[in-house]
């Protein structure tokens, strides 16, 4: 028999030991609770522990029909059972475990009993011990055995018949209250309901057939109190089910019957105030005080009624301290009383630690007048508690303003742990308290006298010294920002002086490198070189370290090693962010490559500054930062151009570019990962692609330049939300970059390359061209000149490339809707520019052009001139001996029109009527030559013509003029002369 909380009974074979959880105010404890079940010679159990999870939903246990349990039983249920029980595979077992319990779901909906089947009833005794070997195996689950327990369960009530034996009503009262118990360890409340009622229902039947048979008193009461031990079962896992189900009133009335039993069961009382105390437990934590207070009562009540079997002194004061924890939190000064009554029952019970705090708590919470908050204090001090109970205590009372109390219990404290190795726990609270109100000086005394005894053997542990090196740095660096340097060197001093000669690791190297910005900012700067090279010595490889170097260097203004720092951080920035360390200390890498750059450009060294910002951008920082530092780089170019920096880089378009180039690419990988908003990404694209176009614009001596830039703005731009002005910046883009690349491509003289510029032109055209497409239906663009601007760029590279779909674009020219004269003078251009050679081009170009100009009102002679001049010069070049007929007829046609304008025209240039003349002389005498008379004479009349309209060159050419064509008019009437007569 268990002794206690243990609650007993006869099984038939062996014992089920069944695990419940005992939870206390300050912990959860695991006890064992032996439930002995009575006997029956048709189960067989072996000892298991239950356990189980929630899955299946509730099942209804209802009686079925007899027909249905001799078919159903032998044709489908029975042979489900039998394969389970010789399957060894767990996953084939787990599928027949559920399709048991589908079956047993259908087997529950019948309206009848079935009658008594021994195939049927072996079938759930089998099924029942086959659960209980399993489960001492480990082979199933928890869950799976409260469904095999369930089946077995079904089919041993199912086939019991109408008037069942005795001995089969107490096996179907154990399979009841175990499966019950079962289905509530996984959760399944509902479930294990049916089947408590079920046990219940067998108790009464039990208890009748055992009145039955017995007349005598003794014996009833024998039986009464037999059956009353399952019924005290049925009733507390019943108590158990309407707990969870949130059913106060159920659960409570439960745990009064089975109460009302005790005077019977006396030995259960332990278990009944335990289960009770648990309630009372999960209610506090929901904060459901009310019913918690009413269980933890119920609690103290049952194990208080009978001392033989109560759970114990200390289990009583664990449930009297919860009971008063939940009046405080209830409402403490409503029920201060009854919260203080309990912790003094409590602490009267078992006297315990947090019985005492609790205690202190209560009174505070209630605000208790100092005296009697002093003589909680004295009666803490009265007992031999742990030095960390002390030390809360005081913080509480610090806490509800009771300083005085607070304090003169640490002293207190502290006088009596003098001897023991924590007691300066105690004297750094002590410190730490005292700075926290403000007496800063008996705060550094207590700080000296720990200094003192330090060095004169009483050390600190390490976890109590380096607690005290945080307070003391953390008070320096409250005086360092509040830029009292000397009383933060104060404060750091005393922390150093924990440390010995020869000890050096990183924190003593931190310690400095405080000490010495310290120093630095009272401008004693041999004491802080000196702290500086010290912490060097401790921990070079520190970037912190570096960098204190790096502000002594520009504190010197020595230059080169200022710079020669900023590297050494980059490379340990770089080195830590490929090892994945963090950075110890309160800024980032980042933070202290743009205080350095601050320093520098407060010192006015520009280039120092800008490999500052340099290496916040290569270590790939916070996407901000970078940003942030690119910016600041470009307008620190900007602001120094034309300079050069000390190690020799010009501050020039290039090196502009070359932080652009990096910021497009860094917004690629924003936008890519999602690290900014759009709205940011657009925000930045937006400032750089500006930056972008004014360094394009502003680098007329470098054309590359140039050209990169404008194709970086519009690569930039194309991370700006996309509308109406982005897309008129974009193409303008675009056309600089392929008129600025063209020019390159004229004056570079490899062929090779040439083409591969020509060819990315061609590139850019074509995106200009979608853009342009796009714009266009976007609003009325007739006086924008892009259409005739692309195809002139497209004529001349393809013109250049020699590209056969060259007469593809001249059509598309001759397509515009406001073709001028400008665009196919230019076209006559370009097909005759080196290397192109497009004569026949040319000419059409040239007589479209000459049209135009006819058609002007007035008229513009000169540059009318020009186009008759290179339309001659095309089709009769200079030096040409032999001209076809036609030709000369469309060359006399040209003629005709300028001596046509000539004659209307005062304003022809002069310059010009004289190569014409010239041209229509030296074509008439070449004719002569050759002896063609006739065509010499129209030549050679032609440019007498032209004479006459001569202005003050006239006389120089008349007089030469004249006799020459005096001789060849005789010359050609001697020819005609001599020519035979016409018949």
């Amino acid at each position: 028999m268990a002794h206690g909380w243990a609650m007993l009974a006869y099984l038939a074979r062996g014992q089920d030991l069944v695990h419940s959880k005992l939870r206390y105010d300050d912990g959860r404890v695991t006890i064992l609770i032996f439930q002995s079940l009575h006997q029956h010679t048709n189960v067989h159990q072996d000892s298991v522990k239950e356990k189980a999870t929630r899955d299946h939903t509730q099942c209804i246990h209802r009686p079925i029909a007899a027909s249905t349990c001799l078919c159903a039983g032998q044709g489908i249920r029975v042979g489900l059972i039998k394969d389970l029980l010789e399957r060894h595979l767990s996953t084939a077992v787990t599928d027949l475990i559920d399709q048991m319990f589908r079956e047993m779901k259908r087997l529950e909906q019948d309206a009848n009993r079935g009658l008594p089947d021994e195939q049927v009833d072996e079938c759930a005794i089998s099924l029942w011990n086959w659960g209980v070997t399993k489960r001492v195996e480990e082979s199933i689950t928890e869950h799976e055995r409260a469904i095999v327990r369930h089946a077995a369960c079904i089919l041993g009530i199912w086939c019991e018949g109408t008037e069942p034996s005795e001995g089969v009503v107490r096996r179907n009262i154990l399979m009841a209250m175990k499966t019950g118990k079962g289905w509530i360890d996984v959760g399944e409340h509902d479930l294990a309901s049916g089947f408590l009622d079920v046990a219940l229902n067998k108790l009464e039947m039990l208890y009748a057939m055992l009145a039955q048979r017995s007349s005598e008193e003794a014996d009833m009461n024998m039986h009464k109190t037999y059956v009353e031990k399952d019924l005290f079962k049925v009733l507390t896992y019943q108590a158990e089910v309407a707990f969870a189900l949130k059913d106060f009133e159920m659960a409570s009335q439960s745990i009064q019957r089975c109460k009302d039993m005790l005077m019977r069961q006396p030995k259960e009382a332990g278990y009944l105030a335990v289960l009770c105390y648990n309630f009372g437990v999960d209610t506090y934590e929901e904060k459901i005080y009310e019913q918690s207070s009413f269980w933890l009562s119920q609690s103290y009540e049952i194990a208080n009624a009978d001392k033989r079997y109560s759970p114990g002194h200390e289990m009583q004061a664990k449930v009297l301290r919860l009971l008063a924890t939940v009046y405080m939190e209830w409402d403490c000064k409503f029920y201060q009383d009854k919260a203080l009554t309990a912790i003094r029952m409590a602490n009267e019970v078992h006297v315990h630690p947090a019985g005492l705090f609790l205690k202190m708590k209560i009174l505070l919470q209630s605000s208790q007048p100092d005296e009697i908050i002093g003589i909680a204090v004295t009666e803490m001090l009265n007992h031999e508690l742990g030095l960390d109970i002390y030390l809360n205590t005081a913080k509480l009372l610090l806490e509800h303003r009771r300083d005085f109390l607070a304090f003169d219990l640490l002293k207190m404290v502290c006088k009596h742990f003098e001897n023991s190795p924590d007691v300066g726990k105690a004297v750094i609270l002590h410190i730490e308290l005292l700075l926290q109100r403000g007496k800063e000086q008996l705060a550094r005394q207590k700080t000296e006298d720990l200094i003192t005894g330090h060095h004169i053997g009483k050390k600190l542990s390490i976890e109590t010294l380096n607690l005290l090196h945080l307070i003391l740095w953390d008070c320096a660096a409250k005086s360092f920002e509040a830029k009292n340097y000397r009383e933060s060197l104060e404060w750091y001093n005393y922390s150093l002086s924990f440390y010995a000669v020869d000890q050096f690791d990183p924190n003593f190297a931190k310690l400095q490198r405080n000490r010495a910005s310290c120093f630095l900012n009272l401008h004693e700067f041999d004491k802080a070189k000196e702290v500086i090279l010290e912490a060097a010595c401790a921990d070079r490889e520190n970037i912190f370290t570096q960098f204190s170097l790096y502000k002594l260097a520009m504190l010197e203004n020595n230059i080169l090693e200022a710079t020669k720092a900023i590297s050494a951080m980059g490379n340990m920035a770089a080195q830590s962010r490929s090892k994945g360390l963090l950075m110890q200390e309160s800024c980032s890498d980042a933070d202290l490559f743009t205080m350095a750059a601050q320093i520098a450009l407060e010192k006015g060294y520009t280039d120092v500054a800008l490999k500052a910002l340099e290496c916040i951008v290569e270590q790939d920082h916070n996407t901000e930062q970078v940003f942030l530092s690119l910016r600041c780089l470009v307008r620190l170019v900007l602001s120094n151009k034309g300079t050069t920096s000390v190690d020799g880089r010009t501050n020039d378009g290039e090196l502009i570019l070359s932080y652009l180039n990096t910021a497009h690419k860094k917004l690629t990988e924003s936008l890519n990962e999602g690290v900014l908003s759009h709205d940011k990404v657009s925000s930045d694209a937006h400032w750089f692609r500006k930056i972008a176009w004014n360094v394009a614009v502003q680098a007329e001596d470098s054309p590359k330049v140039m050209r990169d830039a404008f194709i970086l703005s519009y690569q930039l731009s194309l991370f700006c939300n996309c509308d109406k002005s982005i897309l008129v910046a974009q193409k303008s883009c675009l056309l600089m970059a392929t008129a600025v690349n063209l020019e390159i491509a004229r004056k570079n003289t490899d062929y090779s390359e040439q083409v591969q510029i020509l060819t990315k032109s061609l590139n850019y055209i074509q995106l200009c061209q979608e853009i342009w497409r796009a714009l266009q239906s976007s609003g009325d663009f007739s006086q924008d000149p892009t259409e005739v601007l692309l195809l002139l760029y497209e004529f001349e590279i393809r013109a250049k490339l020699n590209d056969p779909r060259l007469e593809t674009v001249l059509e598309k020219v001759w397509e515009l809707p406001r073709l001028d004269i400008k665009t196919l003078e230019t076209i006559a251009h370009l097909s005759m520019e080196t290397p192109s050679y497009y004569p026949s081009i040319c000419k059409r170009a040239l007589q479209g052009a000459l049209t135009l100009h006819k058609k002007q009102d007035p008229l513009d002679v000169s540059m009318l001139s020009k186009c008759l001049h290179s339309l001659i010069k095309l089709s009769l070049p200079e030096g040409a001996v032999e001209v076809e007929t036609c030709v000369q007829e469309e060359v006399w046609k040209y003629f005709q029109d300028a001596l046509s304008i000539i004659t209307s025209c005062d304003d022809y240039p002069e310059i010009e009527l004289l190569w014409l003349m010239t041209r229509a002389w030296n074509t008439g005498i070449f004719q002569y030559s050759v002896k063609r008379y006739t065509d010499a004479e129209r030549w050679c009349a032609l440019a007498m013509r032209l004479l006459n309209h001569l202005g003050t060159l006239k006389s120089s050419y008349e007089n030469q003029m004249v006799g020459l064509y005096s001789e060849i008019l005789e010359q050609v009437d001697k020819a005609k002369r001599a020519l035979p007569n016409e018949e």
